[in-house]
C-alpha cells in the first residue's frame, strides 16, 4: 500500500510552496520544457500530484496514488489514474515519454520527519 498520508494531509502546504517560491517553480517549468518532446506526443506524469507541473507542460494524464492529489489534478482537467510507479497501467510503448518530478522531495517542509536517506547523507 503506497504511503500517501503526507500528500493527502498537506496538499495546501504543497501548493503554497510553489506559490511562495514562484520563481523556483517557473524556472523548473522552463527547464522541463526544454527536455519534453515537441509536437503531438502522448506523455504521462508518474506521480502527477495536483497537476501543478503537468498542466503548464501540456501533459494531459498521469498516475497518482494520493486521493487528495488526484482530486486536485482532476480539477485541473487532467486524466488521473489511481496507480503507483511500480505498476504502471499502460501498455508497453503506448506513450511517447514519461515525466517524474517532485515525487519524493517533500523534505522542503518541516512538517515531515527526517527520513533515513536524508540522515544518511551526513555520513
Amino acid at each position: 500500500m503506497p504511503k500517501t498520508k503526507p500528500f493527502d494531509e498537506h496538499i495546501n502546504e504543497y501548493e503554497k510552496w510553489f506559490e511562495d517560491n514562484r520563481f523556483v517553480y517557473l524556472s523548473e517549468i522552463q527547464a522541463l520544457k526544454k527536455v519534453i518532446p515537441e509536437g503531438e506526443k502522448r506523455g504521462i506524469e508518474i506521480g502527477i500530484g495536483s497537476g501543478i507541473f503537468a498542466k503548464p507542460l501540456g501533459i494531459k494524464e498521469g498516475i497518482e496514488p494520493s486521493a487528495t492529489m488526484r482530486k486536485k489534478a482532476k480539477e485541473r482537467s487532467l486524466k488521473v489514474v489511481d496507480a503507483v510507479a511500480e505498476k504502471l497501467p499502460y501498455e508497453d510503448e503506448s506513450v511517447d515519454f514519461a515525466l517524474m518530478v517532485t515525487t519524493i522531495c517533500l523534505r522542503h517542509w518541516q512538517i515531515f520527519p527526517r527520513s533515513a536517506p536524508h540522515s544518511e547523507k551526513k555520513r
